[in-house]
């Protein structure tokens, strides 16, 4: 009937969105970025999960994705990661020893690779874990059990908890509690800090102040680690889009200076903004990516139509590293090919290796912030050893910064 065909042809009106050249001025008001504008059947508007419920999810799945991933962190070989776990599905016990790991290499005064023979690792952070630091082959992550969260997941909940108990988001309060929490003996068991941690406490132990810490720009800056706090960063600015950007480009400068992470930071703050607000998840990844100039889209037919495993892309096309010039292309690759399915995204995540920790918390924030809680496979939020504690921190957050609708 006219009616009907009326209706499949404003399903199918779906304006494509021009490329972005990153380089532009990136937070002009004069000129506000594109986003992709979807058109979404009457029929499924109610399907939707409240904001808060996603909310939730949001954060519930950055804590899910990097413990599921926290076993397998850093493997570069896909076989050896095999031949160790199998095909992890569930939170399970790192093994030793780590075939590829070089946290014997890694600089214990400062960032990057170096001399173990530095403090900062031992005397300032991590004060019980330097020994491991020497031998080869030593897990970054051996002291946690399985559904344990690594450091910069923890440190993404010391700024949950100040925001909570602040009542909004606080920049200099935020810094306090993260020197108090990587300085105080005990607060956490994990192993390894990123190079940016112990950039940033070499600084604050000569004597520079908290907020003139970051350590400078060095090839391990523009990292996925660096965006793994930005969504509750987000999420706190969400009812004001240009706001929430710009908070979470003064937040990165905390504890990063890399003008390449800032650029890819404003890709990815519009992409979970969209996201957040409920627009369509393939669609909002294949806009990122053609501001990467990645095409996405065609990334992920190319794969379903020739069956092929997610290796194919991660680790085929892009490298599984850490470097954010490929890790976030990765993401957003991982996040439109498995857009329907929380379980499916973080496990492929898991088992193509890599950088899987801290791009899984940022996957996680993404994929929750989609579908919601209801798509949480039970186990993993069950099995997580700090579950009862993430949800109270995520009920004091919600309280501090409500939901907009």
């Amino acid at each position: 009937t006219p009616l009907l065909l009326a209706f499949i042809f404003h399903l199918l009106a779906i304006p494509s969105t021009a490329a972005i050249d990153v380089k532009e001025d990136l937070f002009s008001p004069s000129e506000p970025l594109p986003h992709p504008v979807v058109h979404t059947s009457p029929f499924l508007i109610s399907a939707m999960p409240s904001l808060a419920d996603r909310i939730t999810a949001s954060i519930q799945c950055m804590a899910i994705g990097d413990a599921l991933a926290m076993p397998a962190h850093w493997y570069y070989s896909v076989q050896a990661l095999k031949s160790h776990y199998g095909r992890i599905t569930d939170f399970v016990d790192p093994k030793h020893p780590h075939p590829t790991s070089i946290m014997n290499l890694a600089n214990t005064g400062g960032p990057c690779r170096g001399s173990n023979k530095g403090s900062v690792v031992g005397d300032v952070i991590l004060h019980d874990k330097k020994k491991f630091w020497g031998p080869r082959g030593v897990h970054y992550h051996q002291s946690l059990k399985a559904g344990e969260n690594t450091l910069n997941l923890l440190v993404t909940r010391v700024l949950i908890r100040q925001i909570g108990e602040s009542g909004k988001y606080d920049s200099s309060a935020f810094l306090n509690d993260y020197v108090k929490y990587m300085t105080t003996p005990g607060s956490h068991n994990d192993t390894y800090a990123e190079s940016y941690h112990r950039a940033f406490f070499a600084n604050w132990a000569a004597g520079v102040p908290p907020e003139r810490c970051a350590g400078e720009e060095n090839h391990d800056t523009p990292s996925m680690g660096g965006l793994v706090m930005l969504p509750i960063v987000l999420i706190a600015h969400h009812d004001d889009r240009e706001r929430a950007k710009k908070r979470a480009i003064d937040h990165l400068r905390l504890t990063h200076t890399s003008a390449a992470l800032e650029k890819s930071v404003a890709v990815f703050a519009d992409f979970f903004l969209d996201v957040l607000e409920g627009k369509d998840l393939r669609t909002s990844a294949v806009a990122a990516g053609k501001r990467l100039g990645v095409d996405v889209d065609k990334l992920v037919k190319e794969v379903e139509k020739r069956k092929l495993d997610d290796t194919a892309v991660v680790g085929g096309m892009f490298s599984t590293a850490c470097y954010i010039s490929d890790s976030l292309p990765s993401l957003l690759y991982l996040a439109a090919r498995h857009s329907d399915s929380i379980e499916d995204a973080l496990i492929s995540n898991v088992n193509v290796g890599g950088e899987n920790c801290h791009r899984g918390a940022v996957l996680g924030a993404v994929m929750g912030a989609a579908l919601g809680k209801k798509e949480i496979p039970k186990r993993w939020i069950e099995g997580l050893k700090a579950a009862d504690d993430i949800n109270k921190e995520i009920e004091r957050f919600l309280l501090a910064v409500p939901p907009s609708s």
